[in-house]
This record gives structure tokens, sequence and C-alpha cells, in this order.
């Protein structure tokens, strides 16, 4: 059902094909002599995502369970995203967690309305949270310690979508691509018509030009995935205090941090997705000691330091992949 019409060029070309996924945008480019991906079959995939994982999709599964309908049976894609979160969970101590979803909802993030956010309030969604609270059993139905559980894949559903598509050229064949959604990006190969690898940006937290980056990375058989709290933030319309949108699961608040953005190299887009959600709400040291413990993971944050001062850390390896860099 990929498979687009073969009629075209009989030497590679740079193939594009763009969309709206998740809310967002997609742009696949490939090298190809014919045209392999359809609009309408990257729909049909895109559907199956939602209806397994979207929160803004009332039948969705994930919907469905958060309701407390635990006669529901999770397919595969469910499955192997609640398995991955499992690891980010473990290994980030706590800061990557999909049961986050009441705090995201009550703060104002999530698909339902924002509520008085007290102490109190914190405190008793903070029963509600908690990866080890929940189980996958091996029928396929998922096990809450309590109905009123809320999962939420959002931080690292997009991710696990893109590698989905790049599952699909894979077995296409193709060998080449780089594929955009919501600004993670997964590549493979390199640019073949231009001779060049595949070149992407990291927007720059305090420049509205997204044209402008603050980083260019050279991305080859890697997933990159940001997230940063300079754009995505609640404004009180009474009080007007900020909520940036990272929420602590381990503190139950919305905290401002000195930490800015987040992105994270890794193998797969699904990995780098939940981490760079774990770096935030961790906060720009623990980040630090955290991504040194974890293989194949690259971290660069942007942060201010203690003179107020944009400043911006990279691992070693992060560093290799770095084409050029804003002053």
């Amino acid at each position: 059902m990929f498979i687009a019409c073969n009629s075209g060029p009989k030497t590679p070309e740079k193939q594009i094909l763009q969309g709206g996924a998740l809310g967002t945008t997609y742009g696949i480019s490939y090298i190809s002599k014919t045209p392999l991906l359809t609009r309408a079959a990257m729909d049909s995939l895109l559907q199956v995502v939602n209806q397994s994982m979207s929160t803004y999709w009332p039948d969705s599964d994930i919907s469905r369970i958060n309701r407390g309908d635990s006669a529901v049976i999770v397919e595969p894609m469910f499955r192997e995203v609640f398995e991955l979160s499992g690891l980010v969970y473990k290994a980030s101590g706590g800061y990557f967690d999909p049961t986050v979803g009441p705090l995201v909802n009550a703060w104002g993030f999530g698909p339902e309305k924002a509520l008085e956010m007290t102490s109190d309030r914190v405190d008793s969604l903070m029963a509600y949270v908690g990866f080890s609270k929940v189980s996958l059993l091996p029928s396929g139905k998922i096990e809450k310690n309590d109905p009123a559980i809320y999962f939420d894949f959002n931080a690292i559903a997009k991710g696990y979508t893109l590698d989905r598509i790049a599952l699909v050229l894979d077995r296409l064949g193709v060998a080449d691509y780089l594929i955009e959604l919501g600004g993670e990006l997964v590549a493979k190969g390199r640019n073949t018509i231009s001779e060049k690898q595949w070149l992407v940006g990291i927007d720059h937290p305090k420049n509205e030009d997204r044209n402008n980056p603050i980083v260019k990375v050279q991305l080859k058989d890697r997933a990159l995935a940001s997230s940063g709290n300079y754009r995505k933030f609640r404004v009180d319309p009474e009080t007007g205090e900020k909520f940036v949108h990272t929420i602590n699961p381990l503190t139950g608040y919305s905290e401002n941090s000195t930490t800015l953005a987040a992105s994270v190299l890794a193998p797969t887009c699904a990995l780098a997705d939940g981490y760079a959600t774990a770096f935030m709400a961790m906060g720009y040291e623990k980040a630090i000691a955290v991504a040194a413990t974890l293989e194949e993971i690259e971290v660069y944050l942007v942060y201010v330091n203690a003179d107020g001062a944009l400043d911006q850390y990279m691992s070693e390896g992060f560093k290799l992949s770095v084409y050029e860099q804003a002053e």
C-alpha cells in the first residue's frame, strides 16, 4: 500500500513528500528512481498511530484505557511504546513518566481544561503518577493500581512515529533518507544527489527566526529530538504567571528551570524523544550526569549560567556531529 506508481525518472532523484500529522507537519526526503510513498498511505499509517495512542481521539485505545476500560487489548505499537517508556522511565530515575498525564491536564498542557493548582491538589494527583503503578499483561491488557491513572505517550509517540516511517522506507529498500516530524528527525545514509551529509538545524532558544539555528548537525543513521520550555508555555490570563510545558513527575509541579532546551542523538527517535523530555525535567547538572551513563545517547543542552548568560553543553559524541555553530 505504500508503493506509488512506478512511472518516472530512471536515475535517482530526491523525492519529497509533505503533509500534516499529530497536530504538526511532516516532511520526508528520500533518494529513489521513482516515488515510493503516497500521502494516502502515510495518512493510513498515522491514523493507526492516532487510533492507538492519541489522547485527543476519544475512541483511541489510550483514551479508552484512561477512562477505565479494562477490556482494551492493545495492539503491537502500543505495546512497543509501553516497553520503551518503561526503559526510559527506569534509566532516567523516573523523570520520564507517561503517567504524568493527570498533572499535564491539570496544569493546562493536555486536552482537558486547566485547574486551579494548589499544593493539596498536586499532592492528590501525585497519587496517580508513577509508571511502576501500571503493567502490561501477557493478554495485551493494561493493569492499573488505580483506575484514575492516566496515560500520556505524547512525549515519546512522535519520535516513535518517525521510527515507523523509517521502517517503511527501510522495507522499501531506500538507503538514503531524512524524515522530519514537528522538529524531530531521523536520517539514514546521505543526500547522494548533492553528495553531502543530511544537514539539520537546532532552533536558537532566544531567536524566533528558525532559519538561524544555534547549531547545525550532520545526521547519519541517527535520530535527533529536542525539547524546550522557551516556546511551549501557558500564561495564566488573570495573574500573568508563566508555566513551562515540562512537568516534573517527581514533584508534580510545572517548574521554571535554567535549562532552556535539550537535544538528544540516539539510535531511534523514540529514545531521543523520551530522553530529551527527561533531561528537561531533571535540569542541567543531573541531565549531564545521567546522559554520561547511557550508551549511544548524546546530549546538547542550552542553559542560563550563574551569570545570567546563555551557555551550552555538548557531550563528546554530540560534538562529532556538529557542522556549524552560532556564536
